[in-house]
């Protein structure tokens, strides 16, 4: 199965959420890629849509690869079986961590600026993004949603590896993922079209 574009790939993956459709689910796209992913959920079963800041924090010389993920509320989650391997040390982790902890403010300045999120407390959340290949992001965005206390924790991905997926499965009350592959090259390989969004697109899209 290859997606076309991440919207297309929201809208195949609504197909197996049409049973949230009736709890008027609260859409959280994981920005930027999952942002078009969670629209093209929400134009299928309805609820909102909000993002849900987190950031991955990549290997310097692989980003892809998550060593860890943060998110906002000072979350922050580590990837064992990856740092384990890269001999990386704690003053450039930190440095890393830094980096990305004034990108995640940044971009809640720009796409949220002084407006609140729309809370999650009670609602159904359903946590989107448009791939995982180690699960560490959407590890961080789970725990960040539960300390807003949900009614439940939905993760839908339109693509995962198995291991991510054994990964998240601790965290969320129900995980849904149509395309497992026995080897995830890459999140990007999945879809035909996988280019790098640009804030204004989020921006859009949250319009």
């Amino acid at each position: 199965m290859i997606y076309t574009d991440r919207t297309a790939a929201g809208r195949a993956l609504a197909t197996h959420l049409d049973h949230l459709r009736a709890a008027d689910p609260l859409l959280l796209g994981l920005p930027r890629g999952g942002v078009p992913v969670a629209a093209g959920v929400r134009e299928i079963i309805g609820g909102d849509l909000d993002i849900l800041l987190v950031r991955k924090l990549g290997v310097p010389w692989q980003p892809e690869l998550a060593m860890g993920a943060i998110g906002e509320g000072g979350i922050r989650v580590l990837n064992p079986d990856v740092l384990s391997h890269i001999g990386i040390t704690p003053r450039e982790f930190a440095g890393i961590e830094d980096l990305e902890r004034a990108e995640l403010d940044r971009r809640r300045m720009v796409w949220r600026g002084d407006s609140a999120p729309i809370p999650l407390d009670g609602r159904t959340v359903v946590i989107v993004d448009d791939g995982m290949a180690t699960g560490a992001t959407v590890v961080v965005a789970c725990r960040v949603a539960r300390l807003h206390r949900p009614a439940q924790v939905v993760v839908a991905i339109p693509v995962s590896s198995a291991e991510a997926l054994r990964r998240v499965a601790a965290e969320a009350d129900q995980i849904v993922c149509p395309l497992v592959p026995e080897t995830l090259g890459g999140v990007g390989t999945a879809y035909e079209d996988f280019h790098q969004l640009e804030d204004d697109e989020v921006t859009t899209l949250l319009a």
